[in-house]
């Protein structure tokens, strides 16, 4: 991945005010992945949004690391099966006409 699509743990955690200990601990359930260049860890630019998604569940709603993990896998099949209706709705408007 390039550079310039990535951001800096550090940045996001003092934007956020937040401890690099919650970025490592989403990182160890699988909810981001970091990447290390040169010594410095990155996360991607495309995964802000879901970052500050967590960052808000644990922070105000006071959920916990596997509460969020299961949150994050509800939302996930969500918008697939949100995908699957788009999809199967598409294909029976075509049929129909």
């Amino acid at each position: 991945m390039k550079i310039e699509n990535l951001i800096s743990i550090q940045t996001i955690c003092n934007n956020y005010n937040i401890e690099f200990s919650f970025i490592n601990s989403l990182n160890e359930y699988s909810l981001i992945e970091i990447t290390t260049i040169d010594k410095i860890q990155y996360l991607p630019k495309n995964k802000i949004n879901e970052i500050e998604k967590m960052v808000r569940l644990h922070h105000e709603l006071d959920i916990n690391l596997e509460g969020i993990d299961v949150i994050s896998n509800l939302l996930e099949k969500i918008n697939t099966l949100h995908n699957e209706v788009d999809f199967l709705k598409n294909r029976l408007d075509f049929y129909e006409d």
